[in-house]
């Protein structure tokens, strides 16, 4: 299935299926608000039929923005946006933590006639201005399946420390606060999705039990408001993410469906690790966007015949 690319230089990139639908649009001009972490984002992202499976600035977390790469505790830093979490404190306005994601522009950008790949440079800056990291994020849209009903969005990241020190990555779990391990690439879904449901392959555990586990991906399937029908989003993991020989850190699920729906590939739940000055490291991960109430078999199909 063909799809439709437009390039609106210095704002965003958005891409069109073969029907008319918008299905992503990846904003890299900094939105204006400083407290919520100025950086790139996908959003909106859109089944094939028109559903909308992302949310942007919701009510209660400002910062929260479609997909995004965020890093919520980094060397005292805040790349997530909004209030830090402080143990004993709980949840404090420091606008003076965080920091930004500085576009620096495309250095490759191909389109075919079923395919968008792109790489983006980006910096890492702290809040006072140092460049604390550099960043080649690659997205690659593709599988567009009009039968299926489906489309999937691969997003790379490789992260080189820029500083004289190490960077120590974290979460507030890592900083004190229980099960709550947000960090990493990170999706924040629209009301419609809250209460939806989440399963993972070979376990029936609930949402809440898969909090904090490991799998090579995790589903999420909602019943739409305004609309008669459903949404399924599947979560992917790069194989070479869980393994352990290769992955700098462990990666693991941060994920709920109440009081609000995201997800986040966290890859620094529940211990810190630490990049040496000079060194990278790198993931990559796939979201695969579905109309339809899909269930565990059909994601397990399905992702079986996408390969990496």
């Amino acid at each position: 299935m063909s799809i439709r690319v437009t390039h609106t230089h210095g704002e965003d990139i958005a891409v069109t299926a073969a029907g008319g639908t918008e299905i992503l649009r990846y904003v890299y001009r900094p939105d204006p608000d400083p407290f919520e972490s100025r950086k790139p984002y996908a959003h909106p992202v859109r089944t094939l039929s028109g559903r909308t499976v992302t949310g942007y600035r919701p009510n209660d977390h400002r910062w929260h923005k479609g997909l995004q790469m965020t890093s919520s505790h980094l060397s005292g830093q805040n790349f997530w946006g909004g209030n830090c979490y402080v143990h004993g404190q709980g949840y404090l306005p420091l606008p003076e933590r965080v920091g930004s994601m500085r576009h620096d522009g495309f250095p490759d950008f191909t389109v075919e006639d079923d395919r968008l790949a792109f790489t983006e440079n980006l910096t890492w800056v702290e809040n006072g201005g140092e460049e604390w990291a550099r960043e080649v994020r690659g997205l690659t849209v593709h599988s567009v399946d009009e039968e299926a009903g489906s489309w999937a969005l691969d997003w790379s990241i490789r992260l080189t420390n820029l500083r004289s020190e190490p960077l120590s990555f974290g979460s507030p779990t890592t900083a004190g606060r229980e099960m709550a391990g947000y960090t990493g690439l990170q999706w924040r879904g629209p009301r419609d999705f809250t209460g939806g449901t989440v399963f993972a392959p070979d376990t029936d555990a609930d949402v809440g039990k898969l909090m904090g586990t490991q799998g090579p991906w995790l589903a999420f399937t909602t019943e739409h408001d305004d609309v008669d029908g459903h949404s399924t989003l599947v979560f992917a993991h790069a194989p070479e993410n869980l393994d352990e020989s290769s992955a700098i850190h462990e990666s693991h699920w941060f994920v709920r469906a109440e009081p609000f729906p995201t997800v986040a590939f966290s890859w620094a739940f529940f211990e810190e690790f630490a990049l040496p000055p000079g060194e990278s490291f790198a993931y990559r991960y796939r979201l695969v966007v579905a109309d339809g109430a899909w269930d565990r078999d059909r994601v397990g199909t399905h992702m079986e015949s996408l390969p990496w």
